[in-house]
């Protein structure tokens, strides 16, 4: 049994997706812990089984080759993996059933799983734990399966939105960082928002940082202390200006 699945893996693995699935549309190229968490709990249904697919005319080997794609996907969650497995060691009934109803509520299972998670993660702002919540208030696996697919993608553009506006309103932001927040708000969508939030912040902080350290150099009653330790430091990492400007210059001068 165990040879024969494992060539069935094989086979699933370089079929077509023509047979029984499609890819959705939401993907997501986010990074931090929340995003990326929540981006392999969507991808988890990379391959679903429509309405349509003919369950009830597909051979036994059809089903075999079918549930085998499912197992190969490295995105499927445990109750998925647990209840095709069974299915496979069953009759062409059993597989029949996980296909056609099986699958969907498994699925559901470990899609509420993968909200959990996102519940519990303290990053989650305030948009997220909403739409999240509402998904699992309603209960449905399409309920939550869409909260994984778009909604997840658009609450956290809406709580990124509102971070962003904090960074603009705080009035130590510098020329760089006002500069890169508006465009990323100008642009509007997740990913830019997002892009900015993980990196885009980073760097453009760095930048105005770098500035604020050659002023400190162009300043001739410095001491020669400080002016080493900023020369140091100037063509350093964004995490070493940041702790230079923050802590540094005043161990020096201390």
């Amino acid at each position: 049994m165990r040879q024969h699945r494992a060539a069935l893996l094989v086979m699933a693995t370089a079929l077509t997706p023509a047979l029984l699935f499609t890819t959705p549309a939401f993907a997501t190229g986010t990074t931090a812990t929340t995003a990326s968490a929540a981006t392999s709990a969507a991808t988890t249904a990379a391959s679903v089984v429509t309405p349509d697919t003919p369950v009830d005319d597909m051979s036994e080997e059809d089903l075999r080759v079918a549930i085998a794609r499912i197992l190969a996907d490295e995105d499927s969650g445990r109750r998925v993996l647990r209840e095709a497995n069974a299915a496979l060691d069953g009759t062409a009934e059993d597989m029949r059933t996980f296909l056609k109803t099986g699958y969907r509520l498994a699925q559901a299972e470990d899609d509420a799983v993968a909200i959990g998670r996102i519940l519990a993660d303290k990053n989650s702002g305030k948009a997220v734990v909403r739409e999240a919540n509402k998904a699992l208030d309603a209960g449905t696996p399409e309920a939550l399966r869409a909260f994984l697919e778009t909604g997840y993608r658009l609450a956290q553009a809406e709580d990124d939105r509102v971070a962003v506006f904090r960074v603009l309103a705080d009035k130590n932001s510098g020329k760089a960082v006002v500069r890169e927040a508006t465009r990323a708000l100008d642009a509007g969508t997740p990913e830019a928002l997002r892009a900015f939030l993980e990196t885009g912040y980073r760097l453009a902080q760095a930048e105005d940082d770098r500035v604020a350290v050659a002023r400190i150099l162009a300043d001739p009653k410095i001491s020669a202390a400080l002016r080493a330790a900023a020369e140091e430091v100037i063509d350093g990492t964004p995490e070493q200006l940041r702790y230079f400007l923050e802590v540094g210059r005043y161990e020096v001068d201390g």
